[in-house]
């Protein structure tokens, strides 16, 4: 008997390992969920995979950036152009248009960096429970009185996601913040370095715009909010594990003109700050009734 689980982790790793069609062109096939808008962390992760499939070996992206243009289509595939700007000794510099339709829909920058030794400092980890200790993304949103989407259950089915309870003031800090635990829900047959950084890439959209909202009385669900993510940044600190649980610490500093800002720290199991991450979104409230 299949495993369903695990068919979900082969079929995000074939979402993610795009095709080359011609020197510095690549097609990243159409999402296996239904019509309706690309999940922007999937144009991000294989804009990234574009970008390392014309990197040279031995180096690694260290940061990401990335401007959503337009919406993507669920239910056809996206064309990359990767543009070699800069190859040097210790950085290279890529940057890829995804299109679909002959028109942008994301633009993205990405640098890479050798193995090189230098000063050593990270923010700690912070206290929270453990992903024991977490319930599973559906029965935390039942709890709620939230249903989760088809398309977002599709999207999360390669992943063990435990959300921890949010906090509206940060604990105090005036920043509102919530947190979760994720991995891949079974072992992928790439131990890759840059596919590692690809899956993370992907999965560091999940929520983070949502921060923006904990403190606001309207839940990210309603028909009465319009959101969507508007740019997202990633910096790679070390090769993530992605297989093993990682912890995604969020808060949002500011809210404001129709648009959210939120950051991101995402930590290994040991403590240890593997990426951090940066997007600001649309936070709209509309009237439910013209829409």
């Amino acid at each position: 008997m299949t495993d369903p689980r695990q068919a979900a982790v082969e079929e995000l790793h074939e979402l993610l390992a795009i095709e080359e069609i011609d020197t510095d062109f690549y097609r990243g096939p159409a999402a296996a969920e239904g019509p309706g808008r690309v999940f922007g962390g999937q144009v991000v992760a294989q804009a990234l995979s574009a970008a390392a499939q014309s990197m040279p070996e031995g180096k690694q992206a260290h940061s990401l950036h990335a401007y959503f243009l337009r919406a993507g289509d669920t239910t056809r595939p996206i064309i990359y152009r990767v543009l070699r700007d800069f190859d040097g000794g210790s950085f290279a510099n890529r940057r890829v248009v995804a299109m679909q339709g002959g028109l942008p829909i994301l633009n993205l920058a990405a640098s890479f960096h050798r193995p090189e030794e230098g000063f050593t400092h990270a923010a700690n980890m912070p206290d929270v429970p453990g992903p024991e200790a977490c319930p599973d993304f559906v029965s935390a949103l039942g709890a709620s009185g939230q249903s989760i989407p088809a398309a977002m259950l599709d999207r999360l089915a390669a992943f063990d996601v435990r959300p921890g309870p949010p906090s509206p003031d940060g604990h105090g800090t005036g920043m509102p913040s919530q947190f979760l635990w994720f991995r891949l829900a079974r072992p992928m047959d790439s131990e890759d370095p840059a596919m590692q950084r690809i899956v993370l890439a992907y999965a560091s959209d999940f929520a983070l715009v949502t921060t923006a909202v904990v403190p606001h009385p309207v839940s990210f669900f309603s028909p009465k909010l319009q959101v969507a993510s508007l740019d997202h940044a990633v910096w790679f600190h070390a090769t993530p594990q992605v297989g093993d649980w990682l912890l995604y610490a969020m808060d949002s500093p500011w809210a404001g003109h129709a648009r959210g800002f939120a950051r991101g720290s995402i930590f290994d199991r040991a403590g240890n700050l593997v990426a951090s991450i940066a997007q600001e979104g649309l936070c709209r409230v509309v009237d439910a009734k013209k829409n």
